[in-house]
């Protein structure tokens, strides 16, 4: 259960939320987003989990199932090179699209070892590239050295890791095809705030055309926790209450497209 769908936060909207067999809570009808403001109360689009659960920092499918029903159709290969837990191959999987997946930690056998800046994919492969990237040191990811998690987003040594990863997404899209990147910024006592989404929003506006960005709600229990926010408010810092979602499309060859989907 998410964070939006606990009673609490029911209580708090008026009302409890809408109720199925065996009283169970019930998922609110799956649509389209249509503003560049993203939310829907819980990290879940179906009973059925997409993604390994309990997997830390995984991604809310159903931003993965709008991105898909936008921009790719039936039978596209959909690329994750920070795959974790599974989410984007698993969604891509439900809404007929073939998924694959990278990661240096694979914690399934459908999910294969390689580094998101060496990935062991053929130029022009992939249809759609979705990032779900670690946001500087926040997350233990794994024990690898060269996991770009390592990195603190407070050195050039992240965005330089972040740059050999877009370099590979370019190489391994097909020409007028989309490419999403999910991220967060990072702020540390003592040390600060960096705008990461910011950052590499720019850092990508040289290999891609932008198309949008998003600001998807976050769902996180500490939000729930007076005490931060208490913290918050005497330390002068914000909580992190939204995420990037940042749209681009590769442009490289003459024409147009011709339809909304890059065909």
């Amino acid at each position: 259960m998410s964070d939006y769908d606990s009673p609490r936060n029911a209580r708090r909207r008026g009302g409890g939320p809408r109720r199925g067999a065996y009283g169970r809570p019930q998922k609110p009808a799956l649509k389209l987003q249509t503003t560049t403001l993203w939310y829907y109360p819980s990290q879940q689009y179906s009973d059925q989990p997409m993604g390994l659960p309990g997997y830390e920092g995984r991604t809310p499918a159903w931003v993965i199932w709008n991105l898909l029903e936008r921009y790719t159709r039936e039978g596209d290969l959909v690329m994750d090179p920070f795959c974790g837990g599974g989410t984007t191959i698993d969604v891509a999987r439900d809404m007929k699209r073939r998924g694959i997946g990278y990661d240096l930690r694979p914690v399934r056998e459908d999910i294969f070892k390689a580094d998101a800046r060496k990935l062991p994919l053929e130029d022009e492969k992939a249809d759609f590239v979705f990032m779900d990237p670690p946001y500087s040191t926040h997350i233990e990811y794994s024990e690898d050295p060269n996991c770009i998690g390592k990195l603190s987003a407070f050195d050039d040594d992240y965005f330089e890791a972040m740059e050999g990863a877009f370099a590979e997404a370019d190489r391994v899209l097909r020409d007028r095809r989309y490419f999403a990147l999910y991220v967060s910024d990072s702020f540390e006592k003592k040390k600060g705030f960096v705008p990461i989404g910011a950052r590499l929003a720019e850092m990508l506006r040289g290999r891609f055309k932008i198309v949008d960005h998003i600001s998807v709600v976050r769902g996180n229990r500490k939000l729930e926790k007076p005490a931060f926010h208490k913290a918050a408010a005497e330390g002068n810092f914000f909580l992190r209450g939204f995420q990037h979602l940042l749209i681009f499309k590769k442009e490289t060859a003459q024409g147009g497209p011709k339809d909304g989907r890059g065909r």
